[in-house]
């Protein structure tokens, strides 16, 4: 879907967290905290850390968002600051994505309290009775990002992916939560700041509710149209703002065994060059115990076999290493992989720029 930027951002956001802040279940949560067009993030709900600041539980710097033990708290801070609050957004992103017995009081709450709901919840709660009849009765709105498009308005794959000229940067993964979406958006934005024209294709909820300009949630979809839907948006991001380059932000990993992802992108969006996010100090699956992650090189090996593309650089997660950790870490990948490793959150996007220079002066 392509999605108008003339009205963002659209309003001022409680971000919905409670018990999963600073896990991978809280990734929407992390992804809205750390950049998001779409809303004024004023405070994250999570009485796990209440009192802190959001930036400083995340990722060490703090951004100045609170976060409050409840939603009645949230309101009341916003309405003392007079930015009172318009939307409560979800941001957990919980294993088969349905509500849970007290997130369901939380925005029955929220509700009655005059909040919009943004949800991206598998479960649509546009279509509960409960929580459909409160938001009449309080006039609020429901939206349910994850709701499909009707499907007279999805695209099939028809081969005009051939036509766009920029080139095409897809951030896999070697696991689910891994952070390919904050990468991707990293990647674009220090990509702009060097003067490439460049666009993200978001693929999940989460990039929509960041406000990505051309984006779809693959998991959401029927599967026939996937493909199609990932060539439409790649092609449009292309044809309407000619962008030197095209970032398509992954979706699980190819051998994750619940979220097998990359092999659509691979194949409908056709990129000229992949980055793979990889988090060292994981063993195992994400939520998944007894399920170890395939290899490093294999991984790598399995991507090129598929896309006849290479894997240009290693972009590391750095979750539960310590920072002194993380060069030597990076280091010793470039030593085994022979390409460059960075951790892109950590110290930013220009380094994998300036070591990629070659290859994206083809795509200005």
């Amino acid at each position: 879907m392509k999605d108008s930027q003339s009205q963002l951002p659209e309003g001022n956001a409680v971000i919905y967290c409670r018990g999963a802040f600073n896990t991978t279940y809280g990734k929407t949560a992390h992804g809205l905290v750390r950049f998001t067009r779409r809303y004024r993030v004023l405070s994250v709900v999570d009485s796990r850390y209440a009192g802190q600041d959001a930036g400083e539980v995340l990722d060490g710097k703090p951004n100045s968002i609170p976060i409050l033990e409840s939603v009645e708290a949230a309101v009341k801070a916003a309405e003392s600051t007079d930015t009172p609050a318009t939307h409560m957004v979800m941001g957990v992103a919980p294993d088969g994505g349905r509500l849970s017995p007290a997130a369901r009081q939380d925005f029955l709450t929220a509700i009655r309290l005059g909040l919009n709901i943004d949800s991206g919840l598998h479960q649509f709660l546009s279509e509960d009775p409960e929580i459909k009849q409160a938001a009449q009765q309080y006039n609020v709105q429901l939206r349910d990002v994850r709701k499909p498009p009707a499907r007279d308005r999805l695209h099939f794959f028809s081969s005009k992916i051939e036509e766009v000229t920029a080139l095409k940067i897809a951030i896999l993964g070697t696991d689910s939560a891994i952070g390919k979406r904050t990468t991707a958006w990293l990647l674009v934005q220090g990509l702009n700041n060097a003067g490439y024209k460049t666009e993200l294709v978001g693929t999940g909820q989460t990039a929509w509710m960041q406000g990505a300009r051309y984006s779809l949630v693959m998991d959401s979809l029927v599967n026939d149209f996937v493909s199609g839907e990932i060539e439409h948006a790649v092609w449009s991001a292309w044809k309407e703002t000619q962008a030197d380059v095209i970032v398509i932000e992954g979706q699980g990993s190819l051998m994750n065994p619940a979220y097998p992802g990359g092999f659509e992108i691979l194949a409908a969006g056709r990129p000229d060059l992949v980055i793979l996010q990889h988090a060292p100090a994981r063993k195992e699956y994400d939520g998944f115990p007894g399920y170890p992650l395939h290899p490093l090189g294999q991984q790598i090996q399995t991507i090129e076999l598929l896309s006849a593309k290479p894997v240009v650089a290693i972009t590391i997660n750095h979750e539960d290493m310590a920072p002194e950790r993380i060069q030597p870490m990076c280091a010793a990948l470039e030593q085994v992989t022979g390409i460059p490793a960075v951790d892109v959150l950590y110290s930013g996007a220009e380094e994998l720029i300036g070591r990629l220079r070659s290859l994206l002066e083809k795509g200005k």
